[in-house]
């Protein structure tokens, strides 16, 4: 039996010969929340897509997805076995149809696995699942969209795909009270379904507010490249309180590194 799990071991990360992240080890586990917050510039995208293959970023280390090796399969590949990403800033595409783009991204995963019919009621199921106005699917993807409508269309897209490993790259960014709302109720939903019950989730963020809707079962603090402190949801609450300072004073003043 493969050893199940989003594994990365010591993973280090050079961007245009910087070195960005300095050696990250972290376990995201089927069916479990991982949180991971730290300041800006801190590394947290560059993690994320650095195990989703971007190809400027030179890699080292280990990384594995229930057992098979991460590094050694092309971006797309990646993809096919189970991982997803939720951009900051998704892109708008005018003249791409949602219904068309979320047909074309499952069949690019799951060939033939629903036919047409079956695919537009699963699709209409999980815009219902969501609270999504089915007026979604004939629009031009993320054209024209609020900063909300194209953090729940990215939902919608992880909900028809159901991943075994979805990554939240700051899906909370720029999004006012009300949108953060429905995308944290959103990912809540998801977890709760048939599909979602089983994926793992590591989500990015600066601030602990999306991780009042969608609890984590786990919080790390990424700083200047490296996770210097792990805990439970009540860390995410400190840095509230403390802010991200705090943390690497107190770190410098017991001799660890940051």
């Amino acid at each position: 039996m493969p050893e199940l799990g989003l594994r990365i071991a010591n993973l280090r990360c050079r961007v245009a010969g910087n070195e960005i992240l300095k050696g990250i080890d972290l376990t995201v586990e089927p069916g479990r929340v991982h949180g991971l917050m730290g300041p800006n510039g801190s590394g947290k995208s560059t993690l994320a897509l650095s195990l989703t293959g971007h190809p400027q970023y030179e890699v080292t280390g280990g990384a594995t997805l229930d057992g098979e090796d991460l590094f050694a399969l092309s971006p797309d590949k990646r993809a096919r076995a189970g991982l997803f990403l939720s951009f900051q800033y998704p892109a708008s595409i005018p003249g791409v149809k949602v219904a068309n783009f979320l047909h074309a991204a499952r069949q690019a995963e799951r060939p033939g696995d629903l036919p047409p019919a079956k695919f537009r009621a699963l699709l209409l199921e999980k815009m219902e699942q969501l609270g999504i106005d089915p007026s979604f699917m004939g629009r031009y993807l993320n054209d024209g969209f609020s900063g909300g409508e194209k953090k729940r269309l990215e939902m919608l897209q992880l909900a028809v795909l159901a991943p075994k490993y979805a990554i939240m790259d700051e899906t909370d960014s720029g999004l006012d009270i009300d949108a953060l709302k429905d995308v944290g109720r959103s990912i809540a939903a998801l977890r709760e379904s048939d599909e979602g019950r089983n994926t793992g989730f590591l989500i990015i963020t600066h601030y602990p507010r999306i991780l009042q809707y969608v609890v984590p079962d786990i919080v790390h603090v990424m700083i200047d490249g490296r996770i210097v402190m792990t805990g439970g949801h009540d860390l995410a609450n400190r840095i509230e309180r403390e802010g991200y300072d705090k943390i690497r004073d107190d770190k410098h003043r017991t001799g660890a590194v940051v």
